[in-house]
C-alpha cells in the first residue's frame, strides 16, 4: 500500500488526477471505476481541465460507477447518475454508452446486479478503481456488518449513512433506504485501487487503516490490505487529524 500525504484538498486532487491522466494516456481504452460524493469533485475538475486545455481524450474510455440509490431515476438531482453528468461526463468526450452508472430503477434488481458484474467482466475488468471512505470504514455502500457481499448487490443503508447523505436531499425523509452497490469482491478485482480521503473527520479511519494488519467485515476498508496495488492519497488533515 502506497500513501501520499498532500498539503490540502487541492493538492490531493491534483495528485490523484496525475495518476488517472497518466493511465488514460498510456491506455486510451482504459476501464475506470468511478465514485461519487464530495471527495472526488476536485479530481474530476482536474480531469475536465486536462481534457479542455491539454486535449486528454476520453473517446475510448469506459467507466463503471460503484453505486446508485434504489428508486431514483438518472434525472433525479440527488441521483448519482445526475451527479456524474454534472461533475464529469457532460464536460468530457466520453461516449454516453460507455459511461455506466447502476440503474436504480431496474425492474428486477437482483438480476440487474448480476448483469452489472457481467458487463464489467465483458468489458475486460476495471483497470483503476477510485474509492472514497466513510467515517465508519465503509467503501461504496458496503457498510460494517457480520458479512459482506462479494458481487454487486442491494444494500440497506444504515441510519448514519442516511443522515450523512441527507445533505444532498431536501430532507432526511427523502433519502432512499436502499442502494445498489458494487461488492467487496468486485472492488478487489480492479487491477489498481486509488483511495482518497480529506479533512479531520476522516483522520480516525485513515489512522486505523494504516495501523492495522487485520481484515474484518466490521471495517470494510480493511479488505484493501489484501490487494497488491493500492494507493492512498490524503491531505494533511486526514493524516494528522
Amino acid at each position: 500500500m502506497k500513501i501520499f500525504i498532500e498539503k490540502n484538498y487541492e493538492e490531493m486532487s491534483k495528485k490523484a488526477a496525475e495518476i488517472f491522466i497518466d493511465a488514460i494516456k498510456e491506455k486510451p481504452n482504459i476501464i475506470l471505476g468511478l465514485a461519487t460524493g464530495s471527495t472526488p469533485i476536485g479530481l474530476y475538475k482536474e480531469l475536465i481541465r486536462a481534457h479542455k486545455e491539454e486535449g486528454l481524450d476520453f473517446s475510448k474510455v469506459t467507466s463503471f460507477n460503484l453505486d446508485e440509490y434504489v428508486g431514483l431515476s438518472p434525472d433525479h438531482p440527488s441521483s448519482y447518475g445526475y451527479y456524474m453528468r454534472e461533475e464529469l461526463f457532460d464536460h468530457i468526450n466520453i461516449p454516453k454508452e460507455n459511461a455506466h452508472v447502476p440503474n436504480g430503477k431496474a425492474e428486477n434488481l437482483e438480476e440487474y446486479c448480476k448483469e452489472y458484474d457481467e458487463m464489467i467482466e465483458k468489458a475486460g475488468g476495471i483497470d483503476i478503481q477510485l474509492l472514497g471512505v466513510g467515517e465508519n470504514g465503509h467503501i461504496a455502500f458496503n457498510e460494517p456488518d457480520e458479512s459482506l457481499s462479494i458481487g454487486t448487490n442491494i444494500v440497506k443503508l444504515t441510519d448514519n449513512t442516511i443522515e450523512v447523505n441527507s445533505r444532498f436531499f431536501d430532507s432526511i425523509e427523502e433519502v432512499p433506504k436502499t442502494a445498489i452497490s458494487m461488492g467487496i469482491g468486485g472492488i478487489l478485482k480492479a487491477k489498481k485501487i486509488v483511495l482518497l480521503a480529506n479533512g479531520k473527520k476522516k483522520a480516525p479511519v485513515i489512522k486505523k487503516l494504516l495501523n492495522t494488519d487485520r481484515v474484518t467485515t466490521k471495517f470494510p476498508v480493511s479488505f484493501l490490505l489484501l490487494h497488491p496495488d493500492v494507493t492512498v492519497i490524503v491531505d494533511e488533515e486526514a493524516y494528522n487529524g
